[in-house]
C-alpha cells in the first residue's frame, strides 16, 4: 500500500533541493516582485513608510521608477548587500522628498536586516554614510516642510537602527552555529583519528611485538635446530594471525565493505594467552566464575586489557612468569595482570635479553587507550609498580546487566 504522506513528503524534499540549488539572486527576487507589486495595491498605499510631512503625490512614470529602485534592488540584497542598501536608500530618499509615499518604502526596513545580517566587510563604515544620509535627509524634509519634528525624525532612526541591529545579531548567530559546527566536526575526527590509532593499537601491537620477540631469540637458537623450527613456525602463525585481525579492522573502517567483520577480538582468552606462550612468555590463566549474557562490550574489553598487559610483559619482562585472573558475575568483569620483575642481567637470561630489545619501547598509548575504554563502561583501570619490581594491572568492567 502507498503512503501518500511519505511521497508528499519526497515530493517535498525533492522541490526544496531544487530551490536551494537555484542562485541565491534568483531565491531573493520573488520577494522584490512581491513587495513591488504590493506597493500598486490602492489599499495597502497607507501602510508604507513615511517621514516627515510632505503631501502625497498621484502615481505616475516617475512613481514606478521609485518603486522599482526601491523593492528590486532586494533580489541582491545578499549577493550584494552593500549595492542592495544603497539604491533602497536613494529609492527612499527619493520617494519622501518627492511625496512618492506607497507600500514599497517598506524595502528600507528589509534591506536594513539583511544589510546587517549579510556584509561582511566595512560594516562600520557603511552604517555610519547611512547615519549621515539620514540627518542630510532629515534636514531637507524640515525644510521642505517647515514642520519641526526632531522627535519623529529620532523615533525613526531608532527604528531603523534596531533593524540593523536584528539583522547583525543573526549574522553573529549563524557566526557562532557554523563555529559550534566546525568545533563538532573537528571533535568527530578527532574522536574518529583517536578510535582508529586506538584500534591499530591492539590490533597490531601485540602480534608484531611477539614477532619481534621470537625472531630476536631464534638468533640464540641455531644450536637446537628443533626449537628454532618450532619459533620460525610460531613467528609465521603470529604474522598471519596478524594480517587477519588487520583485515578485518579495515573491513570495520571501511563504510563501503559489506561482507560480515568481526567485533570481537581473534579468539577468547584461553587462545590469546596460549599464543603469548608461544613467544615465550610463560602466562598463568586463571577464569572464575561464568560470563552475563548482555557482557559483550565488557567482554571486549577485558580481552583488550589481558592483550595489552601481555604486550608490555612481553617488551618489558620477557620470560618472567605472568598470572592473569579473571573474575566474572553478574554485574561486572574482574581482570587483574600480574608480571614478575624483569630478570637480572645474567648470562643464563641472554636470550630472554635479546628478545625484551627487539621489541619497540612503549608509547604509553596502550594504557592510555585501555583506560578510556573501560570509563566508557563505567569501569577503572588501575597500572602500578609493585614493591620486588613487578608490574599489576587492575581493572574492574561494569557488564551492564541489572540482574
Amino acid at each position: 500500500m502507498i503512503d501518500l504522506r511519505q511521497v508528499s513528503n519526497q515530493r517535498h524534499d525533492r522541490w526544496r533541493d531544487r530551490w536551494h540549488r537555484l542562485d541565491v539572486t534568483v531565491r531573493d527576487l520573488p520577494l522584490a516582485l512581491a513587495l513591488a507589486g504590493a506597493a500598486f495595491v490602492p489599499v495597502l498605499r497607507e501602510y508604507g513608510t513615511q517621514v516627515g510631512e510632505v503631501p502625497a503625490r498621484p502615481f505616475d512614470g516617475v512613481a514606478v521608477l521609485v518603486i522599482a529602485l526601491q523593492c528590486l534592488p532586494l533580489a541582491v540584497r545578499r549577493r550584494w548587500p552593500a549595492l542592495c542598501i544603497a539604491l533602497v536608500s536613494l529609492g527612499f530618499v527619493v520617494s519622501q522628498v518627492q511625496g512618492y509615499h506607497s507600500f514599497g518604502a517598506n524595502a528600507l526596513g528589509i534591506a536594513l536586516v539583511s544589510t546587517g545580517a549579510h556584509l561582511a566587510h566595512r560594516r562600520r563604515l557603511v552604517g555610519a554614510v547611512l547615519s549621515v544620509a539620514y540627518v542630510g535627509l532629515a534636514i531637507t524634509l524640515d525644510r521642505l516642510t517647515g514642520v519641526e519634528r526632531v522627535d519623529e525624525y529620532l523615533t525613526f532612526y531608532l527604528v531603523m537602527a534596531l533593524a540593523w541591529g536584528v539583522g547583525a545579531w543573526l549574522r553573529s548567530s549563524r557566526a557562532a552555529e557554523a563555529e559550534r559546527r566546525r568545533r563538532v566536526a573537528e571533535d568527530t575526527r578527532t574522536a574518529e583519528r583517536t578510535r582508529i590509532a586506538r584500534e591499530l593499537h591492539d590490533v597490531v601491537t601485540h602480534h608484531v611485538t611477539a614477532m619481534v620477540v621470537q625472531t630476536e631469540a631464534a638468533r640464540y637458537l641455531t644450536t637446537a635446530p628443533d626449537r628454532l623450527d618450532a619459533t620460525l613456525t610460531a613467528v609465521g602463525d603470529t604474522g598471519r594471525r596478524a594480517i587477519g585481525d588487520l583485515r578485518n579492522l579495515l573491513d570495520l573502517l571501511d563504510p563501503g565493505h559489506e561482507g560480515p567483520a568481526r567485533t570481537q577480538p581473534d579468539g577468547d582468552l584461553r587462545t590469546l594467552v596460549e599464543q603469548t606462550r608461544q613467544a615465550g612468555q610463560p602466562v598463568e590463566l586463571t577464569e572464575e566464575g561464568t560470563p552475563a549474557q548482555e557482557a559483550g562490550s565488557a567482554e571486549r574489553t577485558a580481552h583488550r586489557v589481558v592483550q595489552e598487559s601481555l604486550t608490555n610483559a612481553l617488551k618489558h619482562a620477557y620470560g618472567r612468569p605472568t598470572a592473569v585472573t579473571v573474575h566474572y558475575d553478574d554485574r561486572e568483569i574482574s581482570v587483574e595482570v600480574s608480571t614478575a620483575a624483569p630478570a637480572a642481567d645474567t648470562g643464563t637470561q641472554r636470550g630472554h635479553r635479546a628478545g625484551a630489545r627487539g621489541a619497540a619501547p612503549g608509547s604509553g598509548r596502550g594504557l592510555v587507550g585501555l583506560r578510556e575504554r573501560v570509563t566508557a563502561l563505567g569501569g577503572e583501570l588501575s597500572a602500578h609498580r609493585t614493591d620486588d619490581g613487578g608490574f599489576v594491572v587492575l581493572a574492574r568492567i561494569p557488564t551492564g546487566s541489572r540482574s
